[in-house]
């Protein structure tokens, strides 16, 4: 059999007919202004050669783990990486997870239990959402960073056990909530608030240790869940928090369990990226390029159409994928790395390009893409 069923190829041809089709690609553009790898963490040398000569001094020359952590694949490297993540995160205790999708369907699929509730904001990240629909609790949405229509949900649901879930900074839109309030309501009302601080950590805080522990809130909150795919430029995750809850993870997340372990290489190269963070020269350059970019957009009249943040990601807001594909498509031609963002994954009617800064963007390429695109716009 060389077709997809019927049902599939319609869905399929749904998609293109709504210019929403995905594929995937090789981006040729010089300038990168969509990767994740905010403080080119990914592409450094040092922190290679850094990583590879601590497995050789010590030892470590296995290329796999060998099986799930819980069979064989329990390295000794687990325990120091996590000793090192807690105490440099502030946190009573560590586990680290294969990536921030695994560790937060594994989260929200056995954290939360039957009668429980969990209040998420409605522009939660997709994995989240996968861990929440394996969950047996009960999950409701509230508006976008809107902390009074929280309250009123944390009053109609008093009597359960209540979670609510946030990200620190929103991956499409760069935007953060106000962190304190929300710790404040869940410390009122006896809540349980997990905060994914994946694009946060290596922009926020002064060593890079994202936004919670920046505002002092680490013993407010219930547990983070910290990714290295972004601002470390690795791979893999650490969900933060009691070691009761480590303990209950171990035992119930079946993405934990069930999954061979991340090798010994990708735990000395989390080390090496964790030993630079904390004093990162380009920690300042990628802060001096986000306040370069705001000025910019206030400075050509672009406020209008962007989505205010002080993050490392900054969106434009360019409703229909057919336009914001075209423009997206003619920055390209100029050598601009930029990513189109397409409903469905954002809402319809808010597809948007996102621009993502790195330590190693220059200001004149932040200025010559911003005056490429308010042509376009006008189109």
């Amino acid at each position: 059999m060389e077709k997809l069923p019927k049902s599939l190829l319609d869905k399929l041809s749904r998609r293109e007919q709504e210019n929403a089709l995905r594929s995937l690609s090789r981006s040729a553009a010089t300038v990168d202004l969509s990767s994740n790898d905010y403080l080119g963490f990914s592409a450094n040398r040092q922190l290679f050669d850094e990583a590879h000569n601590y497995l050789l001094e010590n030892g470590f020359t296995q290329n796999g783990s060998t099986g799930s952590r819980l069979i064989s694949g329990d390295h000794p490297l687990y325990e120091i990486t996590e000793t090192y993540l807690a105490h440099f995160h502030n946190a009573e205790s560590a586990l680290i997870f294969n990536s921030g999708y695994d560790a937060n369907v594994g989260f929200f699929s056995s954290v939360p239990q039957k009668g429980d509730v969990v209040l998420y904001d409605e522009y939660i990240h997709a994995s989240i959402r996968d861990g929440l629909r394996l969950s047996n609790a009960t999950a409701y949405k509230f508006p976008h960073n809107d902390t009074e229509a929280l309250e009123v949900l944390i009053k109609k649901h008093a009597d359960k056990e209540i979670y609510i879930v946030t990200e620190s900074v929103f991956s499409m839109d760069g935007d953060s909530p106000d962190l304190r309030q929300m710790a404040a309501l869940s410390d009122k009302y006896g809540c349980r608030l997990v905060i994914d601080e994946a694009h946060a950590i290596g922009v926020f805080g002064k060593k890079g240790e994202g936004s919670v522990q920046s505002l002092g809130l680490e013993g407010k909150v219930f547990a983070r869940i910290v990714t290295f795919g972004k601002g470390p430029g690795c791979h893999g995750a650490v969900i933060l928090g009691p070691q009761q809850l480590i303990d209950y993870l171990v035992n119930f997340a079946r993405s934990l369990i069930y999954t061979t372990a991340l090798p010994p290489h990708s735990l000395a190269t989390i080390l090496a990226a964790y030993d630079r963070l904390e004093n990162a020269p380009e920690r300042e350059k990628l802060i001096a390029n986000i306040i370069f970019f705001r000025s910019e957009v206030q400075r050509l009249g672009l406020a209008h159409v962007f989505i205010e943040s002080h993050s490392a990601i900054h969106s434009a807001v360019i409703p229909g994928n057919e336009k914001v594909r075209s423009i997206a498509s003619a920055l390209q031609e100029k050598g601009f790395g930029v990513k189109a963002i397409l409903s469905p994954t954002v809402p319809a009617g808010r597809e948007r390009i996102r621009f993502s800064l790195h330590s190693y963007n220059t200001q004149r390429e932040i200025t010559e893409v911003l005056a490429q695109l308010t042509p376009l716009l006008l189109l």
